[in-house]
């Protein structure tokens, strides 16, 4: 039944997706507004079809140019985040060339920037500079690759230096610089129950895993629950500086995490028929197979 219900699934999201890339493109061929409303529409929809229930804590900024910087922890947290905002990401350049996920993420106007050579770090700040300055939501994540999910890992200073760009002048002559929005992504629940520590792998993307075997366990894997903590908004300005924006962004985005699998925010959904029942073969199982 798990094998069936995530062929259908993915058979589901190709053709959706294969319909919408169309729609997309003239969005963005146009400059059409739905460039930005319909990619966190579609992901809001994506978000029901694989069962990634999301619990949003917190408000994004939306009104204006905004760096949020994020934990990262699998490819689901592109469907969480967009789901949960309107926004467009940073990634490596390479994720450009990836087949048909590299097209996906182009028409969410990804800006592709090459993160491993220090020569080209100024030159992608600057590109980051310019997309925030017209008033783009973009989202980066400082650690600079993905883990397991229990943790965060450092957050690199470079690319955040794009927050020292000038978005104007306060009424009392101030210079008003780019706001950074903190961001706690946390994957906390497993049909309906809190998920422990071994089974956050099902979702989280990281090290060496394929990533086509591991996208097909995590859906046959069932419905996940996520929170998704936004953080108030800070500028360099009010941190003191690059590195102290970047170690206070870590560290509310750690301590958001923490508050997550510490069960702060768990809501145990409401159970299916079909969750129902399924949960109590498991406990048959486990029943008969103590006596």
């Amino acid at each position: 039944m798990q094998s069936l219900r995530a062929a259908v699934l993915l058979y589901v999201f190709v053709i959706a997706t294969l319909t919408g890339i169309p729609w997309q493109w003239s969005a963005l061929r146009f400059h059409l507004p739905r460039r930005k409303t319909f990619p966190h529409r579609y992901h809001k929809w994506l978000c029901r079809l694989f069962g990634i229930r999301l619990k949003v804590i917190g408000t994004p900024v939306q009104d204006r140019g905004v760096l949020m910087v994020a934990n990262h922890t699998s490819y689901f947290d592109i469907i969480v985040l967009s789901g949960a905002a309107q926004l467009s990401f940073v990634a490596k350049k390479e994720v450009g060339s990836w087949p048909f996920f590299g097209t996906l993420a182009r028409l969410q106007e990804t800006l592709f920037v090459e993160r491993d050579r220090r020569s080209q770090t100024l030159t992608a700040r600057d590109e980051i500079r310019k997309r925030l300055q017209r008033g783009d939501a973009l989202v980066l994540f400082p650690e600079g690759t993905s883990n397991d999910g229990n943790h965060v890992l450092p957050f690199r200073s470079a690319l955040m230096g794009a927050a020292e760009s000038e978005v104007g002048i306060d009424a009392e002559g101030h210079v008003q610089h780019v706001p950074v929005q903190p961001v706690s992504v946390t994957y906390v629940g497993l049909h309906g129950v809190p998920m422990g520590r071994e089974n956050r792998p099902l979702f989280a993307w990281y090290g060496d895993m394929e990533l086509v075997p591991h996208l097909w366990e995590a859906i046959k894997a069932g419905p996940v629950d996520v929170v998704v903590e936004f953080h108030p908004p800070m500028t360099i300005d009010t941190a003191g500086g690059r590195k102290a924006l970047a170690a206070t962004a870590e560290m509310l985005v750690r301590e958001g995490q923490a508050r997550a699998l510490a069960g702060a925010y768990w809501e145990a959904p409401k159970a299916s028929a079909l969750e129902r029942l399924r949960r109590r073969r498991a406990q048959a199982a486990v029943a008969k197979a103590a006596t």
